[in-house]
Parts: C-alpha cells; structure tokens; sequence
C-alpha cells in the first residue's frame, strides 16, 4: 500500500517552488499525496524564518501536524530548520529535520526513515550554510498553478541587512547553471505554460559566483529563457535596485517577452533609516533607478516593500520615507511593520519602536497604496491591454474569467466559454473596488 504524504509551504515563492520539487520527487518514489489532515502516514512542513512570526507559525504547523496523527512521522524542513539548528532536536514533534541544501535528498530521507519506523529514532540532516557553496538542484515539470511557473534560478544572499536572518539559513549566493533553467524552461512550455518567473532569494545576485570564464548574468540568463519557444512571458522576482543600470534596462527592454512589472526592494524613503539597515543605496540612487525603467517602458508597473518602525526610525525619517513613497508613484506598495528578529544586528539595536506606532504609520502607507493602486489602474482605462487568463472567480454572485496583464493587473471577463491559459486583449472601462479592471 503506497505511504501517504501531506504538505504544507510556509513562506516566499522560493519555497513554495521548493516543495512542488519535494512533491513531485515523493511522486516518483511512489508515495501518494494527500491533503493536509488527519490520516497521512508523513507530514512535511516547508518552514520560514523571515521573522520571529514566521518562526511561531512553523513551531504551530508542525505540533498541528503531530496532533493530527500521533503515529505519523513529521518532518521539519527549510529555513526555520537551519536557523534553529541543533535546539529543534529537542522538540519531541519532529521525527526528521532536513535542513536547507538536503531538501533534494527529502523524498530518499523519507523512503529510508519510514522502512527503519521501528528503530523510532529522531534523525537530523543539515548542512552548514556558512560554508555551503553547492547550488541544490531541484527541479519541475509543472506547478499547482495552471498558467504561470515560478522557477527558482538562484539561492542565498550575501548583502547581511541588519534585519534579515536569511544569509544564516540559505547561506552564500549560489546560482543555478543557465543550461539547466533552459531545460526545465522547455519541459515547462511543452506542458503548456506560457508565462515564466524567475526567482530567488537575491535573484540580482545571480551569476557573481561563477568562476571566471563562465561568468553570466541575470541578463544574459533571460537572454537565453527569451529564446524558448511556447514562452510568452518572463517575469521577474524580487530586484534590488542595484541591477538597474542603463545597459540591463535597455537589454530587456528590447526582449517583448519580459513583463514591465518590476518589484525592486525600497525597505525605506529616509537615507538614515536605509544606512542602519545596511542596504547599500541612497533614497535618490533608488529613484534614478525609477527612472530609468519608466525611460523604456512606456508606463510599468513598478511595486515596492516598505518597513515602518525600523529601530531609531524618528517621525521624520517616517515622514522622509511616506513622501519618498507618494513621489515615487509606485503601482503597489507592500508594508511591513519591524518585527524583531533574534539572531540579526536590528535586533539589539537602540530605539525599538512600540508597537502602537508601528501600527500608527502602517496605516498611513496603507492608505496612500489604495490610493496609488487605484490611479495606476484607473490609467489603463479606454486602453487595449494583453490578459492571460487564469481561473474563474465569483463577484458580486457573477461567475467571471479572471487573470493577470502584462503589468500584472487583475482582471475580470465574463465569458461562457472556458478561457483558461488563453491570452485575451481586452479594453478596461472600469476599476471595480480597486481589485480587478472589467470591461
């Protein structure tokens, strides 16, 4: 009878990308998938360190998975797991602990784990990150999404944020070998993607590690995915504003299979904020990069993550960074109250924020992206645009087409007839509650 295996993400795409892996390795080996609930013969919970709250809600989802079902094994995986290192091994919850860079090695982990059930002996596997310089290999042949693929091209970081743990747990850049994205790229356009976004944890770092003579960059990875027939889309990850030069603008401003949809990471609009945090920019060098996307994009879509209540953050440098952030005119801005993380610099430092006025400023910026969201729809509007339709969706009691544009705006289209993975051009004549543009 074939053992039964139930999953569950925590976390970023990467990790989400990562588990699909995992998944269809399980397949291979002849493991059955399963929902997560009770009656599963495995659980593995991928988790998430990002914050301390990611950490709680690790801790929650693998006691919830032992609750389930006391006789099951569970397995911890992923970056809570590399953080916490040698102390998860107290925790009578967890029967195997895969740590970052065995993950490809999960599915024969597991197979072995189970045929030796008897022995009932918690078994640890991790890797010191510290020193890690192996890319993992991990791949797929499709995703859970039916249009779209994430494609993890790149792991670790090597920029040390004074309030990200990330470097501990994924370790050194390390980037994937661009034969190997091309490969899996083809396998996925065979299977009917037509849309492909390539991510990592520091995707603008990819290619610094290749030795020299087999140095490639990031542009030149897209260069080669642009060349894949049946793709009709790359869009990128996360970018740090550093990779915006005139050179990579132009370069794939020329490639029309590139998405003008560009998440470049701000953290903060106050130069004094941005030094404590380690981030390698000023406020004015983040708005030239600004400039230079929209000098070759006619109107893209750029979007942004902001931090509220960083540690010494004054009212001013709050207000520095609210007017940097209405100025800019992003698409969508993604706000983050500091949360304390142990284990980074941010943590000990003076003039932690109460909670109170975290809150107080996240619902300043809030409020100014509802705003900002609402204008940079409402400019499509009268216009033709490109949709990739995705899936079906319910609005005020209305059956409706929904899927994203080219600047990943959502949209809605009534329709009878089954428009999935279809691309339809369309012209918007509304903005229904800032979520979606309809005709």
């Amino acid at each position: 009878m074939k053992k039964k295996v139930a999953l569950h993400n925590l976390g970023c795409k990467v990790n989400a990308y990562e588990l699909e892996a995992i998944q269809q390795m399980l397949e291979e080996k002849g493991f059955e998938i399963v929902p997560f609930a009770s009656g599963a013969d495995a659980y593995i919970i991928n988790t998430c360190t990002v914050t301390n709250i990611a950490d709680r809600k690790s801790r929650q989802m693998l006691h919830k998975a032992k609750k389930m079902n006391p006789d099951a094994v569970v397995v911890a995986c992923g970056c809570y797991v590399q953080a916490a290192g040698e102390k998860l091994k107290d925790d009578e919850t967890i029967d195997l602990i895969v740590g970052n860079n065995r993950k490809k090695d999960l599915a024969e982990i597991l197979e072995s784990f189970l045929e030796e059930r008897e022995e009932k002996t918690k078994k640890s596997f991790l890797v010191d990150m510290t020193h890690n310089r192996e890319y993992e290999e991990l791949s797929i042949s499709r995703t859970a999404e039916h249009t779209r693929a994430f494609l993890k091209v790149q792991d670790g970081c090597n920029q040390f944020c004074t309030y990200c743990i990330i470097p501990f747990a994924r370790g050194r850049v390390r980037s994937r070998r661009p034969l190997d994205v091309v490969e899996e790229v083809r396998r996925l356009s065979e299977a009917g993607y037509q849309e492909v976004v390539l991510t990592g944890i520091h995707l603008s770092s990819y290619g610094v590690d290749f030795p020299e003579g087999e140095k490639k960059t990031l542009l030149d990875l897209i260069r080669m995915v642009h060349k894949i027939e049946g793709i009709k889309r790359i869009r990128l990850g996360s970018l740090e504003p550093g990779i915006i030069t005139e050179e990579f603008a132009r370069g794939i401003a020329v490639l029309p299979k590139v998405c003008p949809h560009f998440h470049l990471s701000l953290q903060s609009g106050s130069d004094g904020v941005l030094k404590r945090m380690n981030r390698r920019y000023t406020a004015a060098e983040y708005r030239e990069k600004c400039e230079i996307l929209r000098s070759v994009y006619d109107n893209p879509a750029l979007t942004t993550d902001v931090i509220v209540g960083f540690p010494g953050e004054s009212a001013e440098e709050f207000e520095e960074s609210r007017a940097f952030v209405e100025e800019v005119h992003f698409f969508e801005t993604h706000i983050f109250k500091y949360s304390r993380r142990e284990g980074t610099r941010a943590a000990v430092m003076d003039g932690q924020i109460p909670e109170q006025e975290k809150t107080s400023r996240s619902h300043v910026l809030l409020a100014l992206d509802e705003q900002r969201r609402r204008e940079y729809m409402e400019s499509f509007l009268g216009k033709e645009i490109e949709v990739l339709m995705e899936e079906q969706a319910e609005i005020d009691g209305i059956t409706y087409w929904t899927g994203h544009t080219r600047e990943y705006l959502h949209v809605a289209v009534l329709s009878e007839e089954n428009l999935m993975n279809q691309m339809r051009r369309i012209i918007p004549q509304r903005v229904y509650h800032g979520d979606y543009l309809m005709e």
